[in-house]
C-alpha cells in the first residue's frame, strides 16, 4: 500500500488486489468535506486485522475457564459486559432547570404572573414529557434480554461478521475525551436495532440510546424498549413532526439530547424506514436536527458521526417486502422471533465507516453551499420538450446540494435545514432531493449523496448471484457457467474497492446462495451432462425478490451503469443511420455527445441510487464516469493517426523545435475551438466479460422502466389531487403492469420527487394538504409521450 499526495492536497491510496488476498479498505469518511477527519482514528493495518463472529462466544470472552464454563459462557460473558457511561442520576432534576425548558415554562407563566401552582404543574408536564421519552436503564434486564438476544442471534445466522480493523477505530474515536459518538446507521428490517445495541454492547462501546421510528408500539412494548434504552419522540410531535422543536416538549426533547450527548452515551441514529428504503424519514430528520442544534449552541465541544452499514443475506421477516399493519406489541415481536427462527437467513455482516466531526462537517459545508447551480428544471426540459439542448458543458459549477428551505424562516432555521440534509445526504442515500420538500408519508425526498452507510456496507453472496441471474441469465445458466461468472463479478467488485461479506470455496459460496434463494429457482440436474441448470422462476414475487437482492450491485457499478445508459441512448439515436453491415466495432462514438447524454442521465436519475458525492459539480463526474467506461474495456479511444493530443508533449522524431512550441497557454478565447482535436470512442468487448455492456444497462432497467410508466402514468389521474392519493395509483398502475418485476413504493416516491424537482408537477399548499398540479407544459399528450421517450431511450427492456 502506497500514499500519494496529489497537487490538489488529497492523499491517494494506491493498491494491487489480489482476488482472495486482499480486502478494500471501505467506509473511509469523504475528503472534501471532512479532511482533517481522514486520517483520524483509521487504523494503518486496517485489513489485516480480520473478521470476528460476534455471535461466536468462548471462554476466551470470560474471565473463567473450566468445563462447565464452557457450557454457560454465553450467560457469563454477557453477565460481564460493562456498561461505561449512563443517563445522570439528576436527569429529571437538570431538565427542570435548563435555560430552555425555563424559558418556555416563564413564557407561558406571563399570565399567571408565576405563581407556585402553575410552576408545579409546568414541571410535572415536562416530567411526564421525559417519561415518555426515555426511561433509566435496567442493567439486569439488560443483561437477561442480551443473553436471550445472544441465543436467538446464534439461532437466526450461520455468523455476524464484524471487522476488526474496523471496530478498533471506533474504540479509538470513543477513548476521545469529551466527545461523544453518534452512530447513523441504515435500516435494513426491525431486528436491526437490537442487533446493533447487542454489538456496541458486547465491543464495549456501551449501552446504546437508539432511537425510534415511525412504527407505533404497545405501552408494555414501549415501557420495555425504554428500559433497554430506546428513546422516543414525544407523542405531541410523532403526530406532528416538523424539523424545528417547539413548546415544552421540544424544549424537553432538545435537553434531553443534550444530556446524553453530554454524558457521553452512544446514540444510535437510524436514518430510514423499512420498506421504504434510502430515504431519509421524519423522525430521523428530527433527530439530526437535535444533534447538530447541541453541537452549534455549545452543549458538546464536537460529535464524531459514525455511519453503519448492514448486510444480509436475507432480510429478516422479509421487511422489504411490506410494512409492519398496526402497532406492535410484545406478543407480535415474540411470535416473528419464533417464526424467523425456523428460517434460514444465512450470513449478517456489519460495516462501522470511519468517523468524522460534525463540526468540521458543518463549517465546509456552508461555505459550499453558495456554490449550487441551476434547477433541474431549467436543464432537463429544454432536452425533453426539444426547445434549446443544453450545451454539455453548461453546469461546470453546478453542485448537488439542498435548496431553499420548504418554509420561509430565519436564516438560523435555513442553515439547520441544509446541513441536516446534506449530513442525510453522506450518511444515508446517495442523493436526497433539493428543497427538503417531503412526501405523503412524512419522509425526507431524496437528494444526491454517496451514503457512507451504503458506500461502507459489504456485498452479500445472494446479491451477487441475484444480479447474476436477473440481469445476466434470465432464461437460465449452468451451474459451471455461474461459477465461472461468480468469480468474474466478484473479482470486478473488488478491483471497485467495495468489500465482500463472505468467504470461502467457490463453489459452496454458490451453491450456498442458491438454498437461499430456492423458492425464486428451479433447479435440474442433467445426469449425461453432469451440471444443473439453474432457471429462475417467472413469477412476479420470484423476479420481485431477485430484484431486490440484487439491488446492493447497483451503488457498485453505478457510474459505469450511467455511462452504458448514456451509450445505449447514443445508439438509439443512430440507429437509424446505420448500415446493416456496421458492427459494434465499427461504431464512432464523440465525446461531447456521450458527455451530453451522460449529463442527462445524471440530472434525471435520483442520486440516492448512483453513489455520486455531492461536493462534486455533475461535470466532473460525467468524465469520471467516462474514464471508468475506458478503465473497464467498454470504450477505446480513437486516435488518428494524423491528430495529436493537446497534452502530449512527448518528443517526436525528427521533430524541429520544442513539442510545446505550437501550444498556447494563455487564458484568451480568441483560438478557435476547431483547432482542438474532438476525443472519439468505439466500442469493445472487454475480455473475459461478454455481455458486460448489456449487464450494466439492466442494472439501471428497474428504475427507469419504474420513471418512465410513471410518466406514461401522468394523463391517467384528474388534477389536482393529493400527493398520497396519487402515490397509491400510481402503485396500483406498476402493480398491474404484465411482467412488471419491481413496482415499490422506494422508486415510486423517487419518480414523484424528481418530477417535482423538473417542473413537471407543481405542487400546492392547501389546508386539507399538499396538492399535485401538473405543469402547464406538460399538460398535452405530446409533451408528455416525449417524457417518456425521453426516459425510455436509456432503458434497456
Amino acid at each position: 500500500m502506497k500514499t500519494w499526495v496529489c497537487d490538489s492536497g488529497q492523499k491517494l491510496e494506491i493498491f494491487i488486489p489480489f482476488l482472495g488476498k486482499y480486502r478494500p479498505l471501505s467506509g473511509r469518511c469523504c475528503q472534501t468535506c471532512t479532511p482533517k477527519s481522514w486520517d483520524g482514528f483509521h487504523h494503518q493495518h486496517l485489513s489485516s486485522l480480520g473478521f470476528r463472529d460476534a455471535v461466536q462466544v468462548t471462554e476466551q470472552d470470560t474471565r473463567y475457564r473450566g468445563w462447565l464454563v464452557r457450557r454457560v459462557c454465553g450467560f457469563l460473558a454477557v453477565w460481564g459486559w460493562k456498561v461505561p457511561a449512563d443517563t445522570p442520576g439528576d436527569l429529571p432534576a437538570r431538565i427542570c432547570r435548563s435555560r430552555r425548558v425555563r424559558g418556555v415554562a416563564t413564557g407561558r407563566s406571563r399570565s399567571s404572573r408565576g405563581d407556585g401552582e402553575f410552576h408545579r404543574r409546568w414541571k410535572e408536564k415536562a416530567l411526564e414529557i421525559l417519561s415518555e421519552i426515555q426511561a433509566p436503564l435496567s442493567l439486569l434486564l439488560l443483561r437477561l434480554c442480551n443473553w436471550a438476544l445472544l441465543k436467538l442471534l446464534s439461532r437466526l445466522f450461520l455468523s455476524v461478521q464484524l471487522h476488526r480493523g474496523q471496530l478498533e477505530t471506533v474504540l479509538r474515536a470513543a477513548r476521545t475525551s469529551g466527545v461523544p459518538l453518534v452512530f447513523l446507521s441504515m435500516h435494513k428490517s426491525q431486528l436491526d436495532g437490537l442487533l446493533l445495541s447487542f454489538l456496541l454492547f458486547s465491543q464495549g462501546l456501551g449501552v446504546p440510546r437508539v432511537t425510534a421510528g415511525d412504527q407505533p408500539c404497545s405501552p408494555r412494548l414501549r415501557a420495555l424498549l425504554g428500559r433497554l434504552g430506546g428513546i422516543f419522540l414525544p407523542s405531541r410531535m410523532e403526530q406532528t413532526p416538523s424539523s424545528r422543536a417547539e413548546g415544552l416538549p421540544g424544549a424537553v426533547l432538545a435537553t434531553y439530547v443534550e444530556e446524553v450527548l453530554r454524558s457521553r452515551q452512544p446514540l444510535l441514529i437510524f436514518l430510514e424506514e423499512p420498506p421504504v428504503a434510502l430515504r431519509l424519514s421524519a423522525p430521523a430528520r428530527q433527530w439530526l436536527a437535535l444533534v447538530y442544534r447541541a453541537v452549534r449552541d455549545g452543549a458538546v465541544p464536537d460529535v464524531l458521526l459514525v455511519p453503519v452499514g448492514i448486510a444480509y443475506d436475507l432480510v429478516p421477516s422479509g421487511s422489504h417486502r411490506e410494512g409492519t399493519r398496526g402497532a406492535w406489541t410484545l406478543g407480535t415481536c415474540l411470535w416473528a422471533a419464533c417464526r424467523a427462527v425456523r428460517q434460514n437467513l444465512g450470513c449478517a455482516r456489519v460495516d462501522f465507516a470511519q468517523p468524522f466531526s460534525l463540526q468540521e462537517f458543518a463549517a465546509k459545508t456552508l461555505v459550499r453551499q453558495s456554490r449550487t447551480g441551476k434547477r433541474p428544471e431549467e436543464l432537463l426540459l429544454p432536452a425533453i420538450l426539444g426547445t434549446c439542448p443544453g450545451q454539455p458543458g453548461s453546469d461546470r459549477a453546478e453542485v448537488w446540494g439542498p435548496g431553499p428551505a420548504t418554509a420561509a424562516g430565519a436564516e438560523e432555521e435555513e442553515e439547520e435545514e441544509m446541513l441536516v440534509t446534506a449530513l442525510g445526504l453522506h450518511c444515508l442515500s446517495e442523493g436526497l432531493g433539493a428543497g427538503g420538500a417531503s412526501t405523503p408519508d412524512g419522509e425526507q425526498a431524496p437528494a444526491p449523496s454517496l451514503a457512507d452507510g451504503v458506500a461502507c456496507s459489504a456485498v452479500m453472496a445472494v446479491g451477487i448471484t441475484s444480479a447474476l441471474l436477473l440481469h445476466k441469465h434470465r432464461e437460465g445458466v449452468f451451474l459451471s457457467r455461474l461459477m465461472l461468472d461468480f468469480a468474474w463479478l466478484l473479482e470486478e467488485i473488488l478491483l471497485r474497492q467495495r468489500d465482500v461479506g463472505f468467504s470461502g470455496q467457490l463453489r459452496a459460496l454458490v451453491q450456498h446462495s442458491l438454498i437461499l434463494l430456492g423458492d425464486c429457482l428451479t433447479l435440474y440436474h442433467l445426469s449425461p451432462v453432469g451440471d444443473v441448470l439453474v432457471v429462475p422462476k417467472a413469477s412476479a414475487e420470484a423476479l420481485r425478490e431477485l430484484g431486490h437482492h440484487s439491488a446492493a450491485i447497483l451503488p457498485v457499478f453505478a457510474s459505469e451503469a450511467v455511462g452504458a445508459c448514456a451509450i445505449r441512448a447514443l445508439l438509439m439515436e443512430m440507429l437509424p443511420f446505420l448500415g446493416v453491415t456496421v458492427g459494434p466495432s465499427g461504431i464512432v462514438l464523440s465525446q461531447d455527445e456521450l458527455h451530453r447524454k451522460t449529463l442527462e442521465l445524471l440530472r434525471l436519475l435520483p442520486p440516492n441510487l448512483l453513489g455520486l458525492q455531492p461536493c462534486q459539480p455533475l461535470d466532473c463526474w460525467s468524465r469520471d464516469i467516462v474514464d471508468k467506461l475506458l478503465l473497464c474495456g467498454l470504450l477505446e479511444a480513437e486516435e488518428p493517426e494524423s491528430e495529436r493530443w493537446v497534452c502530449d508533449l512527448a518528443p517526436r522524431p525528427f521533430c524541429k523545435g520544442q513539442p510545446w512550441a505550437g501550444v498556447d497557454f494563455t487564458d484568451s478565447d480568441s483560438g478557435s475551438e476547431d483547432e482542438v482535436p474532438k476525443r472519439c470512442f468505439k466500442l469493445s468487448e472487454p475480455q473475459g466479460s461478454p455481455g458486460f455492456l448489456l449487464f450494466l444497462c439492466r442494472l439501471l432497467s428497474p428504475v427507469l422502466r419504474t420513471y418512465a410508466r410513471a410518466a406514461a402514468f401522468l394523463e391517467r389521474p384528474s388534477w389536482p389531487q393529493h400527493e398520497a392519493a396519487y402515490v397509491e395509483a400510481l402503485l396500483q398502475f406498476l402493480a398491474e403492469e404484465d411482467g412488471f418485476e419491481q413496482p415499490n413504493r422506494s422508486l415510486a416516491l423517487s419518480s414523484l420527487q424528481t418530477f417535482k424537482e423538473m417542473g413537471v408537477l407543481e405542487e400546492v399548499w392547501t389546508p386539507a394538504g399538499p396538492l399535485l398540479h401538473l405543469a402547464q407544459p406538460f399538460r398535452s399528450n405530446a409533451s408528455q409521450r416525449k417524457l417518456e421517450a425521453f426516459i425510455q431511450q436509456f432503458a434497456q427492456p
